[in-house]
């Protein structure tokens, strides 16, 4: 059993229930999936950025990614229906624990200059999305094979009910949320 999904049954799971008093173990907030997204605009002039990126995702998840395809066509940005213009990967059960723990304990510390993530970026229904700026914080990417810097949004989806019992999740878990002046 991962080490993150050990510490969310034996800690956080009492804890929660302690502070919002349920009833059940069932109504403890938990992740549900994590979503990884690449967006790529620029795959519409050169096809071999899609191969870049889906090798990027495979690397760092361990799983092939979905392509994602345009559905209309956009004339302001020069978009036709049925192109791909990104990649994306839902991660689950053990490979989630296991992402989730990489993604904080390995990834997020080694961002440059790095204060902490913004605490706002919940959803209203206890989603949370972090944007990371380039793959490069991920061990598993060699410098040196990397054709251009990519951006990739983390979604951590959650059975929480609202924001403040996913960011009571999430902070128990070791996200390092910035401390609000």
């Amino acid at each position: 059993m991962n080490k993150m999904k050990k510490f969310y049954i034996e800690e956080a799971v009492p804890s929660l229930t302690k502070e919002f008093g349920y009833t059940s173990v069932m109504q403890v907030p938990g992740i549900e999936k994590i979503v990884l997204n690449i967006g790529l605009g620029e795959a519409k002039e050169n096809p071999k950025v899609i191969e870049a990126a889906v090798s990027d995702i495979m690397t760092i998840t361990g799983q092939k990614p979905v392509l994602t395809k345009s559905r209309k066509n956009i004339a302001n940005f020069k978009l036709r229906a049925d192109i791909v213009i990104g990649a994306k990967v839902t991660l689950r059960g053990e490979k989630m624990w296991a992402f989730a723990d990489r993604l904080i304990n390995v990834a997020l510390p080694r961002v440059r200059d790095f204060r902490g993530i913004s605490p706002n970026s919940f959803d209203g229904r206890g989603n949370y999305t972090l944007g990371l700026k380039d793959q490069l914080i991920w061990p598993e990417i060699d410098y040196d094979k990397i054709d251009k810097m990519r951006g990739m949004e983390v979604t951590i989806v959650t059975t929480a009910e609202n924001d403040d019992q996913a960011r009571s999740l999430l902070t128990l878990l070791g996200m390092p949320f910035k401390k609000e002046a």
